[in-house]
């Protein structure tokens, strides 16, 4: 040492203090512990014995003032008993609040020790219970179908939502017994054309689905399929009065007879154009404002 520049000591004295706090930091925050936990567990249940888990010894984490951190804006939601070890719940944890619908949920935390300084993390993975009911956005799901719908076409209903994943979420989807239409797809609601389906003969149906998790949790909604019109009906012509035979000399503008059209389809699929063939001497003349000449 005493050959060594006192300048250049210092500096190889710095450069190894250094390293010495480098490489004390990493070993202290490499120490990982994991733990599982069904969430809604109420607080002051124990998780496990986090000074085992470490290796720490008996009162090792009472005298050098353990605790666990956490974020500012974060809750605490664990806490550790510096007595014997034991780290437990200290508040709500709703998984679905924590982490919506991701199918990993993990809390991670730092344990913190003193006297010298050491950190560990701690993971903490939340597991889903089944505390969501499916739901449908709206009570009433509106669909349109077409009267020339062929029998096997098929169409979706709006899907229901459950927050829970996995088995806990929405697994299948049953509709009520009809003559019209049954689930092509129980998973994805996916509804088939089984029967007729005829706008003159009913514009509308209503049925009930359900929509059920992988535990048995259900919730139903309201179907109303409204069945739009096609022009698949020629109009018909009938005679409703008609005089035998006419006088020469009727004065124009005598009525001679009555004739009655109509047509099943609806709105403008039912509007009709009547005309007579040319060279007679007779003209229509409305006797509805409907009726176009």
């Amino acid at each position: 040492i005493s050959r060594i520049p006192h300048d250049t000591f210092l500096l190889l004295l710095q450069i190894t203090c250094a390293f010495w706090l480098i490489f004390t930091w990493i070993q202290a925050a490499c120490g990982d512990v994991s733990y599982s936990l069904p969430e809604e567990t109420k607080r002051g249940w124990v998780i496990g014995n986090i000074a085992k888990d470490l290796g720490l010894k008996s009162g090792e984490l009472s005298h050098r003032k353990a605790r666990i951190e956490a974020e500012e804006t974060e809750k605490r939601y664990f806490d550790i008993n510096v007595e014997n070890g034991n780290l437990i719940v200290a508040d709500r944890i709703d998984r679905e609040e924590l982490c919506d619908e991701r199918a990993s949920c993990v809390v991670k935390r730092e344990l913190v020790l003193e006297s010298p300084l050491e950190l560990h993390r701690v993971n903490v993975h939340i597991q889903d219970i089944n505390d969501n009911t499916p739901q449908f956005n709206d009570e009433v799901i509106d669909l349109e179908i077409s009267e020339n719908a062929v029998r096997g076409a098929r169409f979706l209903i709006e899907e229901a939502h459950d927050a829970d994943v996995g088995q806990n979420s929405v697994q299948q989807y049953a509709l009520n017994k009809n003559d019209h239409f049954v689930l092509y797809k129980c998973k994805t609601g996916e509804i088939k054309v089984i029967g007729n389906v005829d706008f003159e003969a009913k514009t509308s149906f209503e049925m009930r689905v359900k929509a059920k998790d992988g535990l048995g949790l259900s919730s139903h909604g309201k179907v109303i399929i409204s069945v739009t019109d096609v022009n698949d009906n020629a109009p018909v012509v009938s005679l409703k009065s008609l005089s035998d035979s006419v006088a020469e000399n009727t004065p124009p503008g005598t009525e001679v007879g009555i004739i009655n059209v109509q047509d099943r389809d609806s709105e403008n699929n039912r509007q009709v154009r009547c005309s007579l063939q040319t060279g007679v001497p007779f003209k229509l003349v409305p006797s509805i404002k409907t009726i176009i000449l």
